[in-house]
């Protein structure tokens, strides 16, 4: 995972985010794989730290970036 030691997160984007990820892990086939879960958690964190609150928003953009990073 990437650095993102100088994010800090109140509790409630904290909370937001963790919602956009477990939804989105949730969208996966099984297994899912944990190179998978570590791309969306660092596209969320990424997403969040540049403002944004919306879980849905959250768990679209990460679910769009793993789709593009599959095919690279």
């Amino acid at each position: 995972m990437k650095n993102f030691a100088d994010a800090a997160f109140p509790p409630e984007t904290i909370e937001i985010m963790t919602t956009a990820l477990d939804a989105a892990v949730e969208t996966l086939p099984d297994p899912v794989s944990t190179a998978h879960v570590n791309l969306l958690a660092e596209s969320i964190l990424r997403t969040a730290k540049a403002g944004e609150r919306d879980a849905a928003v959250l768990q679209r953009i990460a679910l769009m970036e793993l789709q593009l990073s599959r095919r690279t």
